[in-house]
């Protein structure tokens, strides 16, 4: 019935499938932009607050990847058996009631707890949400559907940026625990909005996908015998390695950002903060950027253009003195920073189809996470051995161009029945 109201048949209308990339968007600014990122606002005014050690606050963080780590891969899955719009939807309300708790506690432990909870919602949310694109975008529309929703990593970001720093300055000491209710209330109309605008699938509502045919349903839910797919496939562990490769090479930036530019390089903190925020302003528009080039001119393409240009801006890094280097370095950081996730998902579409899509999405996102834990210990173990970055943003630069190298050779075949959901 709700799609009647926006596409009929073959005639041309505003498709149902844009209100669900819409919806998507939303769902990774609650999930990622919120969940992750009002974290690293709140964290200096609740460490204050609580009185923890910055090692409790580094496990607090650690918590949070780890819940989110261990259910990118449990949600995909439970997604692709069960339907990705009920898993979607109660891991949204699980973080709000998580988020909201975590503005009650009163000690390490308990704020421990309600960060691990938050990190198995948010992956339980967002994994599954980029999967569900897979179902109502043709291979031609979908790098643009995954890299629009990937911006909302980015529009997070600067939303918890524009509002936080106005509820501290309010309401003073108390500021970081209405912070947290904001933000998990937030989640929770969020939450709503998917339970009641969520659909699995086009052919539940009589369409075909965004820039495809209609075909008949094979709608089976996805058996033992199917996991083979996914887990046994060398294409898969083929992307998880691109996965990997960029997951371990962006985040050493992305954490040592201000670090290297205030303590090394003598940066003013405001300049580098004005930097950052730059990056986060143009970063909402690179996963749509590059979904677009990769529905045009490949996957493959995608990934090696993407980690180019990556190279080039940890390169210019790590070796420049001068603020027109970290400038463009910047530039060409924003416009990358959230394409690979969404030209992932993609290919994930692509190759598994849109039912095993969000179990797929889930393992690569695994193996994602295990190189971006990995990335910023080695950087700081490389710090303390050569008292400077220079060296770790190098080596970021290296396994960027090995991405490049690694994603030449992916060989990405469609799956034989791409509409199978």
């Amino acid at each position: 019935m709700v799609g009647k109201l926006f596409f009929k048949g073959n005639k041309p209308g505003f498709h149902y499938g844009y209100v669900i990339i819409t919806i998507g968007t939303t769902i990774v600014v609650g999930s990622l932009g919120f969940a992750r990122f009002g974290y690293t606002m709140i964290l200096p005014v609740m460490q204050r607050n609580l009185e923890l050690s910055s090692t409790e606050m580094g496990l607090l963080a650690t918590g949070n990847l780890t819940g989110y780590l261990i259910f990118s891969l449990l949600g995909g899955i439970l997604a692709s058996r069960y339907g990705p719009k009920i898993i979607i939807s109660y891991s949204l309300f699980i973080v709000a009631i998580a988020m909201i708790g975590t503005g009650f506690v009163q000690g390490f432990a308990l704020a421990f707890i309600m960060r691990l909870i938050t990190g198995l919602g948010s992956g339980g949310s967002n994994v599954p949400m980029m999967g569900l694109a897979s179902s109502w975008f043709s291979p031609r529309k979908r790098g643009m559907a995954t890299g629009l929703m990937s911006g909302g990593s980015g529009i997070g970001l600067v939303l918890v940026g524009i509002i936080l720093p106005r509820v501290f300055s309010y309401y003073g000491d108390f500021g970081w625990r209405v912070g947290w209710y904001l933000l998990g209330g937030l989640i929770f109309v969020i939450a709503i909005l998917a339970y009641r605008l969520l659909v699995n699938r086009p052919g539940q509502i009589g369409l075909a996908p965004v820039g495809g045919e209609k075909k008949p349903e094979n709608y089976n839910k996805a058996s033992s015998l199917q996991w083979s797919l996914v887990f046994g496939s060398r294409t898969i562990w083929h992307m998880a390695a691109i996965y990997f490769l960029f997951g371990f090479s962006y985040i050493i930036y992305s954490t040592f950002f201000a670090s290297f530019l205030v303590d090394e390089r003598g940066m003013l903190e405001t300049t580098a903060g004005s930097l950052w925020a730059l990056i986060g302003v143009i970063s909402i528009f690179s996963g749509l950027l590059w979904g677009i080039f990769s529905d045009r001119f490949g996957r493959r393409s995608g990934f090696v253009a993407i980690f180019i240009l990556q190279f080039i801006s940890f390169l210019i890094f790590s070796q420049t003195f001068v603020f027109s280097g970290y400038l463009v370095s910047s530039l060409l950081f924003g416009l990358t920073a959230w394409s690979i996730p969404g030209v992932m998902a993609a290919s994930i579409g692509d190759h598994l189809g849109s039912r095993l899509a969000p179990a797929g999405l889930g393992f690569v996102t695994l193996i994602f996470g295990i190189g971006q834990a990995l990335g910023p210990a080695i950087a700081g173990y490389m710090a303390d051995l050569t008292a400077s970055f220079s060296l770790a943003f190098l080596l970021a630069a290296f396994v960027a161009l090995l991405g490049a190298v690694v994603s030449f050779f992916l060989n990405l075949k469609h799956a034989s029945t791409d509409y199978d959901s």
